[in-house]
């Protein structure tokens, strides 16, 4: 039977679309209750962890219960769950940052499972994930094989090596990486592995796993494909949380002003897309190009001939290359300027504090691409989560034919 994996791209806030799109799919494909789950394979970074985390403890039910996914990104409020870290904010000012030793973090209950300094307090986003996520359900359906592998990546700090973490159906098999910054560990998956997942440097704290600390996978690897192909899915959807391709730039035509560069906030913008967003169109179009070379591969070679190509492939990589069907999606309208518009409407309604008013008060200024850019990761809102809920649907829908066929091949 055809396993279809899904992967889940790391973006902040943003992967409030990732639900919708999810939700978007469910209607245009409209199947009867006591279908088995729509996805076999979950693979996730970031936020995309916490949504994948979701869809696997929901692989009992035929639609994931994504209707109540979305419930929850609706319930979030920007004044309770973007709150500022004060001693973390004052930490990272100090001229003497650089000389301070990071120690673990505490709250109210004592020591946690933090590590390091962060501008925003977690506890609120920690305990919704926490809290949200039917984690006993979650393994029941990995042990019951109603779904084959939900994996999700982390960068370890120690090494700098991305950590696959895999919980694996039995007799499933992972097929051996032999990639020298990537490791794969089977293994229960619990809200630390995805808090591990999302925790963005300098935003959030690093959160230990055992006796090492990570954080955020999307660093290096924010579009798990691979690791989906090597745990069994035959054909894929992914949901990426970009719009526009990235092109060479002219460096001789007007843009960017010298004074820009000196404001933290738009170089955050900057880096956040180039660290979350930009490696997703490369992935894809090594997966494609691999797609038209087996194309002709499958044509061409005798079985014989065929047969050796995938020994050497089995024995050099720990699997031959095979055509994976793809389902993409990608939002139609570019979530930084969506984010710019949505601040400037409804950005005075909000209480929090001088630090949060001053940037959002800047990122709605209809000049400032890169700053709405960087609000758009951090808008844990929702009616934010509303407006990117709402375009990934339709994108989904607007998909209808080709999101049918894809499902019924």
């Amino acid at each position: 039977m055809t396993s279809v994996g899904v992967v889940l791209s790391g973006g902040g806030a943003r992967g409030a679309y990732e639900v919708g799109v999810l939700q978007g799919v469910n209607d245009a494909l409209a199947r009867p209750s006591d279908s088995r789950p729509l996805y076999q394979v979950v693979a996730g970074t970031s936020v995309g962890a916490i949504n994948g985390a979701w869809l696997a403890a929901n692989a009992h039910r035929h639609d994931h219960h994504v209707e109540a996914l979305m419930t929850l990104w609706r319930s979030l409020k920007l004044e309770h769950h973007l709150r500022v870290d004060l001693r973390g904010l004052m930490a990272w000012s100090s001229p003497l940052r650089l000389f301070r030793k990071p120690s673990a973090a505490r709250d109210e209950d004592g020591p946690v499972d933090r590590f390091g300094r962060s501008v925003l307090n977690p506890r609120a986003l920690e305990d919704l994930v926490a809290a949200g996520i039917d984690w006993a359900q979650l393994h029941d359906n990995v042990n019951e094989g109603r779904l084959r592998a939900f994996i999700v990546a982390a960068l370890h700090i120690g090494t700098g090596a991305t950590t696959l973490f895999g919980e694996l159906a039995p007799g499933v098999d992972f097929k051996t990486m032999r990639h020298p910054r990537r490791v794969f560990r089977q293994t229960r998956i619990d809200v630390e592995h995805v808090l591990a997942s999302a925790a963005i440097p300098a935003l959030f704290p690093a959160r230990r796993v055992g006796r090492s600390y990570f954080t955020d996978g999307g660093l290096r690897f924010n579009t798990p494909i691979a690791p989906a192909i090597r745990a069994g899915a035959d054909k894929l959807v992914v949901i990426t949380l970009r719009h526009d391709a990235v092109q060479a730039p002219d460096i001789d035509a007007p843009g960017d002003t010298a004074s820009q560069y000196p404001s933290l906030v738009f170089l955050l913008g900057k880096l956040f897309n180039a660290l979350l967003l930009d490696p997703v169109a490369t992935d894809l179009q090594v997966l494609q190009r691999f797609n038209r070379v087996m194309e002709v591969i499958d044509v061409a070679l005798p079985a014989t001939e065929r047969a050796r190509m995938d020994a050497v492939l089995e024995q050099e990589r720990g699997m031959t290359y095979r055509r994976i069907p793809t389902l993409v999606f990608e939002p139609s309208k570019n979530i930084g300027v969506l984010a710019g518009e949505h601040l400037r409407r409804h950005s005075g309604g909000w209480n929090l504090g001088r630090f949060y008013e001053g940037l959002l008060a800047r990122a709605a200024n209809a000049d400032s691409t890169w700053e709405a850019d960087l609000a758009s990761y951090l808008l844990f809102d929702g009616g934010w989560a509303e407006t990117l809920i709402e375009l990934g649907r339709a994108d989904a829908l607007a998909k209808r034919d080709e999101v049918r066929a894809f499902f019924e091949a």
